[in-house]
């Protein structure tokens, strides 16, 4: 409950006024408040304007954890400490009110806070009133842009700007976003951060040949048109580029960590450098449009000594600007990234317009950024299984009412894997770019907190199923270990389903049993099959020999119950075969296999009777360790640098055994003693599963190793594949090729590697392969027909970008190198109607459904089945949020989830009854809020917007959601 962070509205009185909820979001401002805009520095119109920003960059999270930063512990991995930064500003800025300072990450600033005295409080809000202080961006984190997914980068937003709206009123909203470390951008952020009311965006990382080029051509200030669908200017955002990316100018560094030369300013002394300081910032060159520019005077945890950058920023402003008496038309000042954004919005020009994302990222020739969008493959997984937990902790919450919260289970919350999440989706979190011990640190915040959800999630079923009986958590399914299913002669399996629609999906239990009866919740017997168990990954955990495999039906926003009984003198379970069968089928798809080979060699969808040719492998590059004629770059934790354009083959054929039931086939393949597949297509499915297991990757031969798998096929892709932006919006991508700018390409594996968040596919006019993801991953399609995407990485060398270790990952269970195991699921269709397929397929793997356990017979007034919702939404509309805002109210988001051209069928407007969507609750009032939940949709005007938007009249319960729109309520709700 967010209410438990003592997040409270300020005025907590509720009333409704035609259906409509009304009441502030946060403080009311001061009347004599001049924050925002109003307390900018005025400007000269006929100078020079230079607008210095006074920041501090504070990762939440990269070489110390979290809790080191904040404190200033370790010390000899990296001086840094929050709390200090935060006194010491608070100190200076009251010293001088012409000063200014901007603070961005709110997870860090959240646990200042709670720290201060009553009276610093009061202090601290006179100078966010006064706009000394300035919040931008205000998410918990500053999120990383590839290999987030866009449901938790918005989680972990309205997050901290609820904090910022709820202590500091309309004076704590940022106006702009502020991206100033993400190792390249994406689409779907810029049209999150529009859809949010952010004014502008400014970020320091681009390609160093696109920075180049818009220099030149003074284009480092644009218009991003974020997204194809959402109609203009609703996804329209100005974006800034920083010059010096966010570090001061060379020589203009004056923090503690810095050893440029301070001020020197009395005439007497023989050291006076006034007269050279003043010559050498005047020599500055400005690239571009306007006659403002912006330089940010901070970096990495600077101001911890605030007295130092203050005292001389104080004396370049008075030395600078006292040049204009001799003509000197240059103008300093103290600013704010959204002082800065005024000026350019008054100065009415055009800008330049900019229709794709920022990826991939190189700072020079051979060192593109795009390793990490697969490092730390584990962590990136258990982050994306972690998300869904969350949801299904939120919406357990609102359905399950009061005593989800302090329950037969004992208190639970989702406050701390609120927390935990967010603070995952920091650009050296989820990324893969921190050191081992903060991964380990990010691994069990998420751990912690979905223990702390599982206690919600108990009581909420409970109390919906009048069961009190104990309910057991298998989070080792993947490796199938589950202590009651592998020892319980009789059992049950509730399935919760997070979607708003209904879903089948395939259970996979261990057991030591051959035969089971298993029943669904009306008591019919459900087709089950048992087969022999792969247990080479789980190790010493659990000892079950086989799996039960079955189907399961869930209703939407609800669950499910299944029961399952051994039955004692049942069949022997399905024997394997070690010949490779020639094809495997179901009814909707046939997948055949080289009999020489063991490899697939063609998928054909028997529906629509389409038939290509499609081989897959796995390859390994060879990491540059930076000895090379070209560069000294190695591949690390951010940087992919193979060594060569070709990657080795770790086998041209694979060893097999097949499993043939009705419910499952499966073909096991064995490439080496460190990869193996299973390729599975159950009964009732339209995808085909490929399970991969990668690991311990062998590192005896001195060689780091990428490890990719590569579906070669007959599709003729003309050098284009498509992949989505942050589980959104899809990009089409193009080989060799910039949209922007003429690419010179100097890294033909590397400098083609996408960011794949959920799904990537490859097309024609007649056929479309798509891959649907589990995690976050990089990919290209180096070559046409191909498809390529990087599973896993064992690297030896550093990529010397700061975190100064190899990313060679190893753990307790696996010392030998870290075995990751991970899904592919492959649909073929026509193209006109693949849209239709995937994004749906998408949805259930970011959210699937949560299997909980109780032992023995249940008692008979068990509820067995139950929806949250009174009919499943329709299939273009999914559920986003449903989390409680406080005691009497919810948010609720939903989103259309086709773009404008995907569907025939699904890329139409559809309207939802917001009074008939809950079986739990009455909805009694409604208003519409901005993306983030900070700010109430009516109200929310942008630079960006020439008038007003027009609003359905909020007080109507129907709701029209269009393509790729995402509407956001705040219900006032009460339980049924």
């Amino acid at each position: 409950n967010m209410a438990a962070m003592s997040l409270q509205l300020t005025v907590v009185s509720l009333f409704l006024l035609g259906g409509v909820l009304t009441f502030p979001l946060g403080q009311e401002a001061e009347h004599t408040s001049t924050c925002g805009y109003e307390s900018c520095h005025p400007t000269k119109p006929d100078m020079l304007n230079v607008h210095l920003v006074p920041h501090t960059h504070d990762d939440v999270g990269w070489l110390k954890t979290v809790d080191q930063y904040f404190y200033g512990d370790r010390n000899d991995i990296q001086h840094a400490g929050v709390q200090y930064i935060l006194d010491s500003v608070v100190d200076q800025l009251l010293k001088n009110p012409d000063r200014r300072f901007i603070y961005v990450e709110t997870a860090f600033f959240y646990r200042w806070w709670r720290q201060q005295s009553s009276s610093m409080q009061q202090t601290v809000k006179q100078l966010v009133n006064e706009g000394r202080l300035e919040f931008v961006n205000g998410g918990w984190c500053m999120s990383d842009e590839a290999t987030t997914h866009y449901s938790a980068v918005i989680d972990q937003m309205t997050m901290g700007l609820r904090f910022l709206n709820e202590t500091f009123g309309p004076c704590g909203r940022p106006r702009v976003a502020w991206h100033i470390d993400p190792f390249g951008h994406a689409r779907e952020h810029a049209s999150m951060f529009a859809q949010m009311g952010y004014d502008g965006f400014f970020f320091g990382r681009l390609d160093y040949q696109d920075r180049a080029r818009r220099m030149m051509y003074r284009e480092q200030e644009l218009l991003w048109r974020a997204s194809d669908s959402l109609t203009p200017p609703m996804a329209d955002l100005f974006t800034g580029i920083l010059p010096n990316g966010y570090n001061p100018p060379e020589g203009f560094c004056w923090d503690q960590s810095c050893d440029d030369a301070p001020i020197r300013d009395d005439p007497d002394l023989e050291d006076y450098n006034v007269d050279d300081v003043v010559k050498r910032f005047l020599a500055i060159s400005a690239v571009y449009k306007t006659n403002h520019i912006i330089m940010t005077m901070g970096s990495d945890f600077q101001y911890e000594n605030a007295n130092l950058w203050y005292k001389n920023l104080d004396k370049l402003i008075h030395y600078v600007n006292a040049q204009q008496a001799n003509g000197i038309k240059v103008n300093v000042l103290y600013s704010t990234p959204s002082c800065y954004l005024q000026e350019l919005h008054r100065t009415n020009l055009t800008w330049a317009l900019k229709n794709d994302d920022f990826f991939p990222y190189a700072d020079d020739a051979h060192d593109f950024w795009t390793g990490y969008f697969t490092s730390r493959p584990a962590l990136k997984r258990y982050e994306r299984i972690s998300n869904s937990n969350l949801q299904m902790c939120n919406q357990l919450e609102v359905l399950g009412g009061p005593v989800s919260r302090r329950g037969p289970f004992g208190v639970g919350d989702s406050k701390t894997m609120k927390e935990a999440m967010a603070v995952a989706q920091h650009h050296d979190a989820v990324s893969g770019t921190e050191k081992q011990h903060v991964a380990n640190d990010y691994a069990r915040r998420l751990a912690n907190g979905w223990q702390h959800c599982q206690v919600l999630v108990s009581n909420s079923l409970a109390g919906l199923s009048g069961s009190t009986a104990e309910r057991i958590y298998c989070d080792n399914l993947n490796i199938s270990v589950c202590p009651l299913t592998e020892s319980s002669k009789k059992f049950s399996v509730n399935v919760y389903n997070p979607l708003a629609r209904p879903v089948t999906w395939p259970v996979r239990l261990p057991v030591n049993g051959t035969a089971y009866v298993v029943s669904d919740a009306n008591g019919k017997s459900v087709d089950s099959q048992v087969s022999f168990s792969t247990r080479e990954v789980r190790r010493s955990r659990g000892f079950a020999v086989n799996e039960l495999v079955f189907q399961v039906q869930a209703p939407p926003l609800g669950y499910t119950t299944y029961s399952v009984s051994l039955l004692q003198n049942g069949p022997p379970p399905a024997s394997t075969q070690h010949h490779t069968p020639t094809a495997i089928k179901n009814k909707f798809l046939q997948v055949t296999f080289d009999p020489d080979t063991g490899l697939l060699s063609s998928l054909s969808n028997l529906e629509t009777k389409q038939t290509i040719k499609l081989t897959q492998n796995f390859y390994w590059y060879n990491a540059s360790d930076g000895n090379n004629v070209e560069s000294i770059q190695p591949s690390g934790a951010y940087i992919f640098r193979p060594n060569s354009s070709t990657p080795f083959v770790i086998s041209k054929t694979a060893k097999t055994e097949s499993i043939q039931t009705p419910a499952v086939q499966e073909v096991r393949q064995w490439f080496s003693p460190w990869v193996s597949q299973v390729v599975r297509l159950y009964a009732d499915s339209r995808a085909l599963e490929l399970e991969w297991t990668v690991g311990p990757v062998p590192i005896d031969d001195d060689l780091g190793k990428e490890v990719i798998t590569r579906l070669d096929t007959s599709i003729q892709t003309a050098q284009y594949f498509y992949t989505d932006s942050n589980g959104r919006e899809v990009l089409q991508r193009k080989t060799d090729f910039r949209p922007t700018w003429n690419l010179k390409q100097s890294e033909p594996i590397a400098g083609n590697y996408y960011p794949i968040n959920s799904r990537a596919f490859i097309k024609d006019d007649d056929d479309q392969l798509t891959v649907v993801t589990d995690r976050s991953q990089g990919g290209g399609s180096i070559n046409n027909g191909s498809l390529e995407i990087m599973l896993h990485r064992r690297l030896l060398y550093d990529d010397v970008r700061g975190v100064a270790e190899p990313l060679n990952e190893t753990s307790g269970i696996f010392p030998k190198g870290l075995v990751v195991r991970g899904r592919l699921l492959l649909s073929l269709d026509r193209p006109a109607s693949a849209a239709d397929a995937h994004r749906p397929l998408a949805q259930e793997v970011v959210l699937q459904p949560l299997l909980t356990f109780t032992g023995g017979d249940l008692h008979p007034n068990t509820r067995l089945e139950f929806s949250g919702l009174q009919a499943a939404l329709p299939p273009a509309v999914h559920l986003l949020t449903l989390s409680q805002w406080d005691k009497d109210s919810v948010l609720l988001r939903l989103e259309h989830q086709f773009q404008s051209w995907e569907s025939k069928v699904n890329s139409q407007p559809v309207t939802v009854n917001l009074q008939k969507l809950f079986t739990t609750l009455d909805v009694l009032g409604v208003s519409e809020l901005n993306l983030s939940a900070n700010q109430w949709k009516d109200e929310m005007k942008r630079f960006t917007c020439n008038s007003p938007p027009t609003f359905e009249d909020p007080s109507t319960w129907e709701v029209t959601l269009r393509p790729m729109e995402i509407r956001t309520f705040l219900l006032k709700v009460g339980l049924r």
